[in-house]
């Protein structure tokens, strides 16, 4: 069985996360997603964000109808800051003389940025077949750096990195270029703006269910 590990926040967890992992399993063949909310990330704040148990649930409600994909609590039962590095080495363990090949970790290109500063990047990079995932337009500018580059325009991407900046092995994957992010589906909460259709029916209803937040009166549809 191929797994690959999609961690991060999930606060909350959306329909872009659904469908970059759909596209991992389609496009790089992958049996199954596993989706780890994070405890405590290790180079970010977390603001405005839901109990780790509240997460952990928007998860297990967001994956229910694809039998791909799957809520993995380690992280959350670990507590503490969490580290991929851990969680791999546990995942290992856990699916011993199931996997057909090493755990597929999921990220970025913002988490590309500094994966060199990970707990030992260099093993886990060795351990895991790194996937990047990647927009359309995030392409295309790299394309263009690299063109402008021969003119003396460098352009300068994402606090100066490019995807051809990222050393490490690895493969890329394709990520629709949808226009969501949780801390945008947060501030669409707490303003009154219309979000209804930026995460799946299950997480939608839990939200307004449990006021998540800031919600209120049920939310805006």
């Amino acid at each position: 069985m191929k797994i690959a590990v999609l961690g991060g926040s999930f606060n909350p967890v959306h329909i872009g996360h659904l469908v970059l992992a759909d596209c991992v399993c389609q496009e790089l063949g992958y049996d199954k997603v596993l989706f780890v909310p994070c405890f405590l990330p290790p180079h970010k704040e977390m603001a405005d964000a839901a109990p780790a148990e509240e997460r952990l649930k928007m998860v297990e409600l967001a994956v229910k109808s694809d039998s791909r994909f799957e809520a993995e609590d380690y992280e959350i039962q670990k507590k503490g800051i969490s580290y991929t590095w851990d969680t791999v080495c546990a995942l290992e363990k856990k699916y011993a003389g199931q996997l057909t090949d090493k755990i597929g970790l999921i990220f970025g290109f913002d988490l590309a940025s500094h994966f060199e500063n990970w707990k030992n990047a260099e093993l886990l990079a060795e351990k895991c077949r790194l996937i990047l995932a990647v927009r359309e337009n995030e392409l295309e500018q790299d394309a263009g750096k690299s063109r402008n580059k021969a003119i003396g325009e460098y352009k300068i991407e994402k606090n100066g990195f490019s995807i051809r900046d990222f050393k490490f092995p690895h493969v890329k994957v394709h990520n629709p270029q949808l226009e969501i992010s949780s801390s945008e589906i947060r501030s669409c909460i707490q303003n009154g703006k219309a979000w209804r259709y930026l995460v799946s029916d299950a997480v939608f209803e839990y939200i307004k269910k449990r006021g998540l937040y800031g919600c209120k009166n049920g939310g805006s549809e």
